[in-house]
């Protein structure tokens, strides 16, 4: 393993940055990192974070973006000077304006009031053009998934050379997972950890790991992390302030029967993960990895043998400085942060969701 040295000894003890075409091609080339202090379940497993915030836009999605893009290239459904219209909450949407401003296509994202003042900004910076639909069009729980995509939906078919990929329900939305980033895990590990921990939110991820995995390493477990209130695993819905999880219905390319664990995780844990993770483990992270972390951990706890786990961060923190990351924000929303013991206690507590509820969902 290299050791960093401010002053390395021999010039080829440094890392090589290969040489890329465009920035598409740098997808999935991040590095996978041990968790070591924020909890005492890291010094009996071993808790691995590949960090999807890497990629160059920070998120895991450039590589739904990248996939879904080229093959609707291939398939006529999208020409040269043609639009792409999404409905995003931020990450997908930042991933199709990297694309969009790569190959030269006009990029609308269909927004709502729960989008953060960074995201929309970084939206915009790529060049992407932003489209919101009114607070008034929420269902009864507040969330605005069916609204945008309905809004995604009438946008494209009012623009001529309009292609709208809707990652919620293209059955092609889990294939950049199985053949990049599962790849990518069993190079890393050389074969299988014993559990890999995804976040479901269009199942994307999830579908595309699974399917890999279960088909050549069938005895590794795979974790499905939720948001308390989201529709996904059957369990009663409510508000809740995440972004990058939950969803308001289940997505079609959740499939229930390749879960081994599920965990549903509520805002106050999740967010209180990643203040932990900053300040113990140095990496300012998205508010889905608090939520994935705090589950792995949860699962951990449940093995004396040794367990080798992988967790999949999807983004970087800096897009939730205005909300996770805001103490102002989380008093106004009433959410305390836990640290120490009471965080090593919530996470003590938090159990799986029965397999037979989330199969009923």
């Amino acid at each position: 393993m290299l050791i960093y040295s401010p002053e390395p000894s021999f010039r080829s003890s440094l890392p090589t940055s290969p040489l890329y075409a465009t920035v598409t091609e740098a997808l999935g080339k991040v590095p996978i990192v041990r968790l070591n202090q924020i909890h005492p379940s890291c010094q009996h497993h071993h808790l691995y974070l590949k960090l999807e915030s890497c990629n160059p836009g920070g998120s895991i999605k450039e590589k739904n973006a990248a996939y879904l893009v080229a093959e609707a290239e291939k398939q006529g459904l999208l020409l040269p000077g043609g639009t792409i219209v999404e409905s995003s909450s931020g990450n997908f949407g930042i991933g199709l304006a990297i694309v969009g401003a790569t190959k030269g296509y006009r990029v609308i994202i269909v927004i709502d009031a729960k989008t953060p003042v960074t995201m929309r900004r970084m939206l915009t910076a790529y060049g992407a053009e932003l489209v919101e639909v009114p607070l008034s069009a929420a269902d009864a729980q507040g969330s605005m998934q069916v609204a945008r995509m309905a809004k995604a939906q009438e946008l494209a078919a009012n623009i001529a050379g309009a292609w709208y990929p809707c990652q919620h329900k293209n059955p092609s939305n889990t294939d950049a997972h199985a053949i990049w980033t599962a790849r990518e895990i069993e190079a890393a590990f050389g074969g299988a950890p014993d559990a890999i921990v995804i976040g479901v939110s269009t199942a994307g991820q999830l579908g595309g790991i699974s399917r890999y995995f279960k088909k050549y390493y069938p005895q590794t477990r795979i974790i499905g992390v939720d948001v308390a209130g989201s529709a996904i695993f059957g369990t009663p819905r409510h508000p809740y302030k995440m972004t990058g999880l939950g969803l308001s219905f289940v997505p079609p390319n959740f499939d229930p029967q390749v879960l081994d664990a599920a965990y549903s995780v509520d805002d106050a844990l999740a967010f209180s993960v990643c203040h932990a993770m900053a300040k113990q483990e140095g990496m300012l992270l998205g508010a889905s990895t608090g939520a994935i972390v705090a589950a792995a951990l949860a699962d951990a706890q449940r093995f004396t043998k040794t367990q080798t786990m992988l967790l999949l961060n999807p983004d970087r923190g800096d897009r939730y400085l205005e909300t996770v990351y805001n103490v102002d924000w989380l008093k106004e929303q009433n959410i305390n942060i836990l640290q120490n013991s009471h965080l090593t206690e919530a996470i003590a507590n938090l159990l799986p969701v029965p397999l037979d509820i989330v199969g009923r969902s």
